[in-house]
């Protein structure tokens, strides 16, 4: 008699969620970005993104949990966002919610990390990596081993300050030994860490060294990109800091073919503010909106190694531009921003320029719009060589017609000493309706 085997039904495998018009992100990764992050979700283009920051720099460094530097947002996908496609960020607002912060410059305690004090944490007492902490007391010393008990921070000031801010968030003041140390004591609340952040604020080793500075609030995200195609310390994923991962002693270690495969998400730019639109690569599928370390302020190049490290909330709206193949980001300055030669031409020099034209037999004036396009590398001058093959990629120039034009049309500009540049200039519209570029230049400057 013939039996025949029974089979289980088959079950549809369940639908992918739709995109969602609007993502909340409250959640941040462990300090390693790249594909194996887990991605909170994904928007529709033309949707907005909605996320609570955390500091960026001092208190990571001193969390060793924190594997990579920085403390940044989990990714969120942007439905239809292929490799080799361009991800425009449009940023809506970004708003302070700190009261104060503590910064300043740093040296590095030896024993306390493997090869690199920011993504490679080690105890020097019982050897843990990338231990737990507790914190007792405030002062430099306060975080500690969970495991031992010993001093954990691998990183120290050697000038340092504690900067509180008015209600309104238009300025900071940095403020004497004894109110440093009442944030100090209760340093989460005046920092305004996020629920889910797990770092120990920077506010705990209440810095005195400047006292009665004022300075202007200009916030700005030092993090804001896609996600790498290789799992990156967050803080080393650009051209400079990226360069110590090559050939170092610890197993975050990449070559230099993979550090390639960064985005350049840690830029340090302080053009990266509310009104400005970032064009960021996109290297996985979805791309991998991420974001972190809003600065209340900072001049060109960040030269203290640090600034004013504060949490807030973030709106972005995203859309897509296929197949742009931008290796890097493309910034969209607001006006006020943008050096001096690369503002567009207004109708009265278009005008005298015409007649100049003229006079001297000049050929057909050009019509041109600002464009900034940002580069990396170990040092300066390879991250200038970087950004310049940048633009001339995008845009279909040679090299040497970009260097021109950045000079006479444009500036070079430092994000962060010691390898982070934008290359500014104003660029033909005939190269950015080629690349598609053009309608983001007409948004942002008009005709």
């Amino acid at each position: 008699m013939a039996t025949t085997e029974s089979r289980p039904a088959t079950v549809p495998a369940p639908a992918a969620p739709a995109a969602a018009e609007t993502v909340f992100v409250d959640r941040f990764c462990d300090g390693i970005i790249g594909p194996s992050a887990e991605v909170v979700g994904t928007v529709r283009e033309g949707g907005h993104i909605v996320a609570s920051t955390a500091p960026g720099c001092w208190g990571p460094m001193i969390t060793p949990a924190i594997k990579g530097g920085h403390e940044v947002t989990l990714p969120v996908n942007v439905d239809g966002a292929e490799v080799g496609d361009g991800l425009v960020l449009r940023i809506r607002s970004i708003d302070v919610t700190s009261t104060a912060t503590a910064s300043g410059n740093d040296r590095t305690i030896e024993g306390r990390f493997n090869g690199d004090p920011y993504c490679a944490k080690v105890c020097a007492e019982c050897g843990a990596q990338d231990e737990a902490t507790v914190v007792e007391g405030i002062g430099p010393d306060s975080v500690r081993c969970a495991a031992c008990g010993a001093p954990a921070a691998p990183f120290a000031f050697t000038n340092g300050y504690t900067m509180a801010f008015d209600e309104a968030r238009r300025l900071g003041l940095t403020v004497a030994a004894d109110q440093a140390e009442a944030y100090a004591r209760d340093a989460a609340h005046a920092a305004a860490l996020p629920a889910r952040s797990i770092q120990n604020p920077i506010l705990l080793f209440a810095p005195a060294d400047l006292v009665g500075v004022v300075a202007r609030v200009r916030a700005f995200m030092g993090q804001l990109g896609t996600m790498p195609a290789i799992d990156i310390p967050d803080s080393h994923n650009a051209g400079d800091f990226g360069a110590f991962l090559v050939g170092a002693p610890h197993a975050r270690a990449v070559t230099a073919e993979q550090l390639a495969a960064r985005t350049d998400g840690h830029m340090d730019i302080d053009a990266v503010r509310a009104g400005a639109i970032v064009v960021c690569p996109v290297k996985v599928p979805g791309g991998g909106i991420y974001m972190g370390d809003m600065h209340a302020m900072q001049g060109d190049g960040e030269i203290a190694g640090h600034t004013a490290d504060v949490s807030g909330t973030v709106t972005l709206q995203a859309s897509v531009i296929t197949g742009l193949g931008n290796d890097g980001p493309i910034l969209f300055p607001v006006l006020e921003d943008l050096p001096f030669l690369a503002r567009p031409v207004t109708p009265d020099e278009r005008a005298a320029a015409e007649a100049l034209a003229a006079r001297t037999g000049g050929g057909p004036i050009e019509h041109s719009l600002p464009i900034s396009f940002v580069g990396s590398g170990p040092d300066l001058n390879s991250a200038v060589d970087n950004g310049l093959r940048r633009a001339a990629a995008v845009l279909g120039m040679e090299v040497p017609e970009v260097m021109n034009r950045a000079t006479i049309s444009g500036a070079i500009e430092i994000g962060r000493a010691p390898g982070v540049i934008q290359v500014t200039f104003r660029a033909p519209v005939e190269a950015l309706e080629r690349c598609g570029l053009a309608a983001l230049a007409r948004e942002q400057y008009g005709e």
